[in-house]
């Protein structure tokens, strides 16, 4: 017979239990995908609440995987946001397996394809009648073309967010499809294009999103020229536009231009466009607040045109220059126009020397951030930082030959409270104040995997960043606290 003791033991152990569903869905929403699935090992009603608690999966999307399907989504039954992704070396999902998933998951948002090769036009359109939430698609070396495009763009009103790299199916040349608009050109934000041969033909798509936020074009084939003065009469709400490694000149400048309620521009090596079109730019659309230039040492791009900026941009924070050669004469034009400009990176200039930097630390007030890279600068430039700039909090100087790292030193003895990293090139990193939070340079938080359903079939919750999972585990664990209480106290109380 059990003691009494052992009796109140038993009683008081297992409060865990006593928890609603709700609430362990909230505890497990906390965890580490690792952590999620040695969870949902340790009884069947865990293994039930963590599969109907998970809302974002990603499968390894090979061709085995077609006959797990109805496992996989029987258990996880509340997926909204689904990655599917095949090794380029593998026979991927095909038609079938997209649309046995899609009637399965028809509240999904978000879908992301990656080297999905055997899905095709048909594929698309199958998923895209069943699942027309959709508000986020991205895929990336796929091999359906136009049509699937367009089945999307027409059964999926909600879409908000496009993102398309390296798209195979689309036909080069005057043959290809056009591209949109659709039913969701109304709902689109964002349209993100990278490295298609044939970029041009989602010209009407873009046309025809009135409503569009944030243009990325990224080694994407056309002429853009041609293309921008018609896109920016019909799209006036745009707020952001990044170009890379495109055809573009004066003249598609000059038609951005239009677009007065511009607030970040990016001009990535594309050697044509001159201070022309940037001084056109920076002459209409005064509400810029962040300008990224690589010039790609081409010399089109230098004072007149950074002077046009500092003119009419006085709303600038932050400034990217690469491969651009402005002198002292821009730079304090910038500095002292310029008065909330809190960012500043100069690399690859011949012109940046220690002059320039004196400029910087006397005339910039408000810049908290300052990166030098590749500049004829030295110790004297640093030295000059030690009492400037009163707000600045981190200096990154890597490969400037002239900066010893006794100039670094000292300046950290002068500032103490300024984070100072050097890099001299040569396997050399100096770095003071480690405790200083810093990024991956590409804003994306890393993705972990996990596995699930069989061997070989990857499962992982997509990345989310730091602060959402610090956020949600310290309220997760003050709704935990709560609830133990209250169980804890009805208990006593029935024992009473």
């Amino acid at each position: 017979m059990k003691t009494e003791e052992a009796e109140v033991i038993d009683e008081l152990s297992d409060f865990i239990s006593d928890l609603p569903d709700e609430c362990l869905a909230c505890v497990f929403q906390s965890l580490t995908p690792a952590d999620r699935k040695r969870c949902s090992l340790v009884c069947r009603r865990w293994l039930r609440i963590e599969g109907q608690s998970r809302h974002r999966l990603s499968l390894n999307a090979q061709s085995d995987l077609h006959p797990l399907i109805p496992s996989i989504f029987s258990r996880f039954d509340a997926v909204t946001k689904l990655a599917l992704k095949c090794d380029r070396r593998s026979v991927g999902i095909g038609d079938e397996a997209l649309a046995s998933i899609s009637e399965r998951c028809r509240n999904l948002t978000r879908l992301k394809l990656r080297a999905c090769r055997d899905l095709t036009d048909a594929g698309m359109l199958a998923f895209a009648k069943n699942c027309r939430g959709l508000k986020k698609l991205s895929c990336g070396s796929c091999t359906f073309g136009a049509k699937g495009m367009n089945a999307v763009l027409d059964n999926c009103p909600a879409l908000e967010e496009l993102s398309v790299k390296r798209l195979r199916g689309i036909i080069d040349g005057a043959a290809a499809e056009p591209i949109g608009p659709g039913l969701a050109a109304a709902s689109l934000k964002t349209i993100c294009l990278k490295e298609l041969y044939n970029g041009e033909c989602f010209g009407p798509l873009i046309i025809g999103a009135r409503n569009l936020r944030s243009l990325t074009l990224f080694r994407c084939s056309g002429d853009w020229d041609k293309l921008f003065p018609l896109i920016m009469d019909q799209v006036t709400s745009i707020i952001e536009i990044h170009m890379e490694r495109i055809q573009v000149s004066d003249v598609g400048l000059e038609a951005i231009s239009n677009s007065l309620n511009l607030e970040i521009l990016h001009l990535v090596k594309t050697p044509v466009c001159t201070n022309a079109g940037l001084g056109a730019v920076a002459e209409k659309c005064k509400l810029l607040r962040k300008l990224h230039i690589d010039g790609w040492k081409a010399n089109r791009i230098g004072d007149h045109g950074l002077i046009a900026v500092a003119k009419s941009c006085s709303n600038l924070q932050e400034l990217v220059l690469i491969g651009v050669n402005p002198t002292k004469l821009s730079l304090e034009m910038l500095a002292s126009n310029c008065q909330n400009l809190e960012r500043l990176a100069l690399c690859g200039s011949d012109t940046v020397g220690d002059a320039e930097i004196c400029c910087i630390a006397l005339k910039c007030t408000a810049l908290k951030k300052l990166c030098i890279k590749s500049c004829p600068i030295s110790d004297h430039g640093m030295e000059a930082l030690a009492s400037g700039c009163p707000n600045l909090v981190k200096v990154k100087v890597k490969k400037c030959r002239g900066v010893t790292p006794e100039g670094a030193d000292w300046l950290r003895a002068n500032r103490g409270s300024l984070s100072v990293n050097l890099d001299m090139g040569e396997h050399l990193d100096v770095t003071a104040n480690d405790g200083v939070v810093q990024d991956n340079g590409d804003g994306i938080p890393p993705v972990v995997a996990g596995q699930i359903g069989a061997p070989g079939i990857a499962s992982s919750s997509t990345a989310r960043s730091t602060s959402f999972k610090l956020s949600g585990l310290l309220g997760g664990r003050s709704f935990m606290a709560c609830t133990l209480r209250r169980l804890a106290s009805s208990n006593g109380s029935s024992r009473s």
